[in-house]
């Protein structure tokens, strides 16, 4: 077992660990090499497509996979580059022999290229003296050839056939190791250019053509056997969109965009070029739009070219390459066919030039930066799309301006949805419409964002979850030419009442709600702010007898203590929350609320919520079965213990005899905010004036202070002024539209006109 493990970590760490000093090919054959290390010495494990004779040192991806472009692969035990093997002994324990370059074409089994070296006169020049590199086509090569290039080239031999044999030569000794991404060399054939790229799966390409058995040394070079004839390159990718028939609307729209021209520059790219057939199949609509259009023409253009080169026979499999325009497409492979976004669409590939390689093909990618927001949604969010159309929103987001739709995914329109009048479901469709485009990352947690409808709508940002009011997003957003598109589990319900309104209204909380106000609770969850509130049923206390439920409403700190715990400040979207972790709120009344979401189920200290994510304009609610107390807080009476032990089976109490409930200060306060005062008319006979500060809480009864406060920029919660006979007007002035924040203050009571009389009497009755 021991062996075993050491076995598998030594496989582990050769395809994490590279060495040294060494190119991506020489590091597939040494990870190849210990693959074989069973099958003797120098031997080298590699994958044969099944039904073709391509093979491939393999990547430790495709070796665990078994698979090569989507298709099965077999495993083949070969000698390793320059060894040979010996009858009757295992492995390959010679080395091949050294021989001068003409020769070592035989031994490789390039026996076409060393035929066509003798019949051409180049045979001479590579028997004698020198340091060359040879790319040399094997025998399938030669016979793929275009049948009238070769006949042109064997008609010739002399000339055209020796140019090709030097077009594929290097004067000077060249390993892989030395044979460096995006490398240009110099041919023997009139300096030509040839391309060279090296791969991290190991594969080298030259003008495209793999190299399928690299790095026999010969006495005056090196032989490294390819798999097709290359031809000679001097055309730049804009000269050949420029010149070939089938690219006359490429051409177009690269001229109208200024692409064209940058297309001639020194680079390394690769161009997914559609064909005129390819810009037929777009909706004329769409076409007209985007080529009327200079930065959605640009945007589509650059979705289809990659600053990287990306031949055919270095695709191995699925990879996701970034885009001039800046998004991704994958490029993959099936079988001998290259595929973009999983759909075969090359029809040819591999036309390399002095700047890169183009594949043709036969559909646009159009990117999403090039589409309106309506162009944006997809077969999941194809209900809404329907209904759009269907209601007569559709012209609307087609106008100028911007728009962010909300989308629903398909699940989300039930049968009732359905059956809804036309007018209520356009009017829910228009608050799934933003007027302005908003992006994923331009959210921010308490934003508010106006729909379309007129209504606000709420966001809420949790650690893996971006929530709008009770629905909360699912991968997906896009953003558009004029637009953005965000996808959501649920339709969006925005809310209309307040907290304590909307458990008011909801007869099945009828019992809680007479608690909050027995404990004095129902302003807090009536004005403005953020609470999510675990509201139990009446059926948590089917229970209890009238007299328990006087014994519960008896004692007030104690019923305010269990009340409050229900209590969080912040608004928690049960589908937003983190799947199967446990989140830790302060509740207000002290102590934490544990709360989990698992199997598509809110669980509050293990109660299962029966239903989640009532929106309310000041929290959410979550319903709860059964009362909630904190484990931490001792109870002190018999009979409550018993009556809470009633109430609630998944906790165990602590007893401590005497233990009292504490009072729980409420310290949240509507504010006014005063932010200038000009001037103030002419005083009355008598005038009391009330200030309480926002910053200290305590309170002033001195209008001297009040203007020194003033002239400082202080900023109050609350100034009340009194008078007998007159009231005194603020003019120019501005004040903000009160708001619920938590403050350290005690509430401003404002007297009644009898208790202003009555101060009043009094003030006189003391000066006389």
């Amino acid at each position: 077992m021991t062996l075993l493990w050491l076995a598998a970590l030594a496989g582990f760490l050769l395809c994490t660990f590279e060495q040294a000093n060494s190119s991506a090919y020489d590091k597939i054959v040494t990870h190849s090499r210990i693959r074989a290390r069973n099958e003797g010495p120098n031997v080298c494990a590699l994958q044969q497509v099944i039904g073709t004779k391509k093979k491939y040192f393999s990547t430790c991806r495709h070796w665990y996979q078994g698979t090569i472009c989507g298709k099965k692969a077999t495993v083949l035990y070969e000698c390793c580059p320059g060894y040979m093997r010996l009858e009757g002994v295992k492995g390959c324990p010679a080395v091949a022999p050294i021989d001068n370059m003409y020769a070592t074409l035989g031994i490789v089994g390039a026996t076409s290229t060393q035929k066509y070296s003798d019949q051409s006169g180049l045979r001479e020049e590579i028997e004698g003296p020198g340091s060359y590199t040879i790319f040399a086509p094997d025998n399938d090569a030669w016979e793929m050839l275009d049948p009238e290039i070769r006949d042109a080239l064997l008609s010739n031999v002399n000339v055209e056939l020796l140019n090709a044999l030097h077009y594929h030569m290097i004067d000077k000794r060249m390993m892989t190791k030395d044979l460096k991404n995006g490398l240009v060399l110099k041919s023997m054939y009139n300096d030509l250019p040839v391309l060279i790229n090296h791969y991290s799966s190991g594969i080298v390409t030259v003008n495209c053509a793999r190299l399928i058995q690299a790095n026999q040394i010969s006495t005056n070079g090196v032989v490294h056997v390819i798999d097709r004839v290359i031809t000679a390159v001097g055309n730049t990718i804009e000269d050949f969109i420029d010149s070939e028939d089938d690219l006359s609307s490429l051409r177009a729209a690269a001229i109208a965009s200024g692409l064209l021209e940058s297309l001639g520059k020194e680079g390394h790219y690769t161009v997914f070029a559609p064909t005129n057939d390819a810009f037929e199949k777009l909706p004329r609509g769409v076409l007209e739009r985007i080529m009327s259009d200079k930065v959605a023409l640009e945007a589509l253009l650059k979705f289809h070219i990659l600053e990287s080169v990306q031949c055919s026979e270095a695709i191995t499999g699925g990879a996701v390459y970034e885009t001039l325009e800046g998004n991704t497409i994958e490029i993959g492979c099936d079988g001998d066919s290259v595929t973009v976004n999983g759909v075969k669409m090359v029809k040819r590939k591999d036309i390399v030039t002095t700047n890169g390689v183009i594949h043709l093909i036969d559909e646009v990618l159009v990117p999403d930066s090039a589409k309106q927001v309506t162009e944006l949604v997809s077969s999941k969010q194809s209900t809404f799309s329907d209904l759009i159309s269907e209601v007569g929103l559709l012209e609307s987001l087609q106008a100028d301006g911007e728009f962010t739709l909300l989308a629903p995914m398909n699940s989300a329109f039930t049968e009732e949805v359905m059956s809804m009048d036309q007018r209520i479901l356009k009017e829910m469709l228009m608050n799934h419409v933003l007027k302005v485009k908003i992006t994923l990352n331009e959210l921010y947690h308490g934003q508010r964002l106006e729909t379309l409808g007129g209504q606000e709508l709420r966001v809420f940002i949790y650690r893996t979850s971006v929530c709008i009011e009770n629905s909360c997003m699912v991968r997906g957003s896009k953003e558009g030419r004029n637009g953005a598109i965000h996808v959501f589990r649920q339709l969006i319900t925005p809310a209309e009442k307040s907290t304590f309104d909307m458990l008011r209204d909801d007869g099945r909380f009828s019992v809680f709600v007479t608690l909050l106000e027995t404990a004095g609770l129902t302003d807090i969850l009536s004005e403005q702010g953020e609470w999510t509130v675990f509201a139990p049923t009446d059926d948590a206390f089917k229970d209890l007898s009238e007299q328990e439920m006087r014994a519960l409403k008896s004692d007030k700190n104690a019923l305010k203590t269990i009340l409050l715990y229900h209590m969080n400040i912040g608004v928690l979207i049960g589908d937003g929350i983190e799947r199967d972790v446990t989140n830790l709120l302060n509740s207000v009344q002290g102590s934490r609320i544990l709360v989990k979401s698992a199997n598509d189920t809110l669980l509050v200290n293990g109660v299962k919520a029966k239903e989640s994510d009532l929106m309310a304009t000041n929290g959410v609610v979550h319903v709860v079965t059964s009362l909630l107390y904190p484990e931490d807080i001792p109870v002190g009476d018999e009979k409550l213990l018993r009556l809470l032990q009633k109430l609630i089976k998944t906790i165990q109490f602590k007893f401590v005899r005497g233990s009292t409930f504490k009072e729980i200060p409420l310290k949240f306060k509507t504010i006014t905010t005063i932010k200038k005062v000009e001037s103030v008319l002419p005083e009355p006979q008598l005038k009391f004036t009330q200030i309480t500060s926002q910053s200290g809480g305590e309170q002033i009864e001195d209008e001297e202070a009040l203007n020194k406060l003033i002239a400082k920029g202080q900023q109050f919660s609350k100034v009340t002024t009194t008078v007998i006979e007159s009231e005194p007007k603020v003019t120019g002035g501005t004040e903000k539209m009160p708001k619920v924040v938590k403050v350290p203050t005690q509430r401003t009571r404002i007297p009644s006109r009898r208790q202003r009389a009555t101060l009043v009497r009094k003030k006189i009755a003391r000066k006389q």
